[in-house]
């Protein structure tokens, strides 16, 4: 059975939902049946309907293969663009895990492969004594890393692989995304991230290449 992943980033900012969007298209290549999951969102405006829409969350439904409907793609979208628990305080809501894990449940019953994109870098506080490492423990996921290529990158990229190991979590894979196409010795920078690192890296994603595109860039064979 595919395994269902949970795409972790070295910091805000840094193309989680690009490298998520990508890793959807790659399993859709692959001919499986695919969804994007953003369970919380921060950074949220109000739809035609009146409610909260995440853009993130919108483009991981839209690269997902039939597209689930919005609720379990993004269950609990918070409007201000701040951290998730700060966030939540200030608008009334209770993060807590049945909503998510409903949500969870649901798309791993209709499909073959979910890809779950956290929010913010590996320990983001959610509220309740909940935190962002806590999702890909509590339902068993492996974990891909995304690292913004640009300067910091190295450090960013060991402290986090060191600390998703010693959550007790599986680093599985991660991804070089680039940032700044003009950063000084670039590809030296992501070989010696190929040697720091002690998971395989799934690919290079270009400068602003659209993440169809950059799907062909990865190789997910390895993520079984």
């Amino acid at each position: 059975m595919p395994r269902h992943l949970f795409v972790a980033g070295t910091d805000t900012g840094i193309g989680k939902t690009h490298g998520a969007q990508a890793l959807v298209h790659a399993f859709r290549l692959a001919g499986e049946r695919v969804a994007g999951m953003k369970p919380v969102a921060s950074g949220s405006a109000r739809a035609g309907g009146g409610g909260l829409r995440n853009q993130d969350a919108l483009d991981l439904q839209a690269a997902s293969l039939p597209p689930p409907d919005y609720a379990l793609v993004n269950p609990i979208a918070l409007e201000e663009a701040v951290a998730p628990h700060l966030a939540a305080a200030r608008s009334g809501v209770r993060i807590a895990w049945p909503p998510l894990d409903a949500a969870f449940q649901a798309l791993t019953h209709d499909y073959e492969r979910v890809v779950v994109e956290g929010v913010g870098g590996w320990m983001v506080p959610l509220g309740d004594g909940m935190s962002m490492e806590d999702m890909p423990r509590r339902w068993d996921l492996d974990v891909v890393l995304v690292v913004g290529i640009r300067l910091g990158c190295i450090s960013h990229a060991r402290l986090t692989a060191r600390a998703i190991e010693a959550d007790g979590c599986r680093l599985a894979g991660w991804i070089a995304n680039v940032l700044e196409p003009t950063m000084p010795l670039l590809e030296e920078n992501i070989a010696t991230l190929r040697e720091c690192l002690p998971a395989p890296c799934l690919g290079v994603l270009p400068y602003r290449v659209a993440p169809a595109s950059a799907a062909v860039l990865l190789d997910v064979a390895s993520l079984a």
